[in-house]
């Protein structure tokens, strides 16, 4: 009996396994606590984000439905977009350019002149083989004509305006022009004296600047690409709110 008992005693244990898986079970279970913790902590910050951006739509005066609905143009008939953005116009750009584009047809056609819609606004752009002979800032004989019916439109629509002069990269320096930044801002103040001079533009809507190079359209590694740099901009900008009087 005592041998027996003995026995029984020196048999080991085969279900201390248990013990381990356990062990094992407990530990995917925290695992699978914290995993399921994270994903609802992420669902709350999109959720959050998602909330933020709809309000801001609604603040807009946008409804989702017209966020969803309207599909950008196709990218073959975007037109080119340069640097800067100003608020939307008070005016349908799209019925003014098509304006521009009946009284500028000539001037157009031969390239002298391109209308067209950017993310800066409605452009007309002047390129200089039409209006300037090379390094000169003296507006050619036909160039008025093509300016006084381009502010004809302009101030039926009651628009303000801002002439903007630019030119290529390559070097200039003249007794009259020392650098392109001079050349291109003196051939917007030519345009600016035209329109307001001759073609009755009311100065107080029109403002002018000079860029020369820093601001090309076109890459100034080939010919083409200088002559579309070459050019002033009449840049149709948004009307000035009249200051409010402080109430006391």
């Amino acid at each position: 009996m005592r041998r027996a008992a003995r026995r029984a005693e020196e048999v080991p244990a085969h279900d201390r396994w248990l013990l381990s898986y356990a062990d094992f079970v407990t530990l995917l279970l925290a695992l699978f606590i914290v995993l399921f913790a994270f994903s609802r902590m992420q669902r709350k910050t999109i959720q959050s984000v998602s909330a933020g951006i709809h309000q801001g739509f609604d603040k807009l005066g946008l409804t989702v439905s017209e966020r969803t609905s309207e599909a950008p143009p196709p990218a073959s008939k975007q037109e080119p977009k340069q640097v800067g953005a100003l608020t939307s116009l008070p005016f349908n750009t799209t019925e003014l350019k098509t304006e521009l584009e009946g009284v500028l047809g000539d001037a157009i056609d031969k390239h002298e002149i391109v209308v067209q819609q950017t993310s800066e606004g409605l452009i007309i752009s002047l390129r200089d083989f039409g209006f300037f002979n090379s390094g000169e800032a003296t507006l050619l004989p036909g160039a008025a004509v093509q300016l006084k019916r381009t502010a004809k439109v302009l101030m039926e629509h009651n628009l303000e305006i801002r002439v903007e002069g630019h030119s290529d990269d390559q070097p200039i320096h003249t007794d009259l022009f020392q650098s392109n930044w001079v050349l291109s801002t003196a051939r917007a103040t030519s345009v600016l004296t035209l329109l307001v001079d001759d073609a009755g533009f009311p100065p107080s809507k029109i403002s002018v600047a000079g860029y020369g190079p820093y601001r090309p359209v076109a890459d100034n590694a080939t010919p083409e690409g200088r002559r579309m740099n070459r050019r002033v901009d009449l840049v149709i900008v948004e009307p000035k709110r009249p200051a409010v009087a402080a109430q006391h």
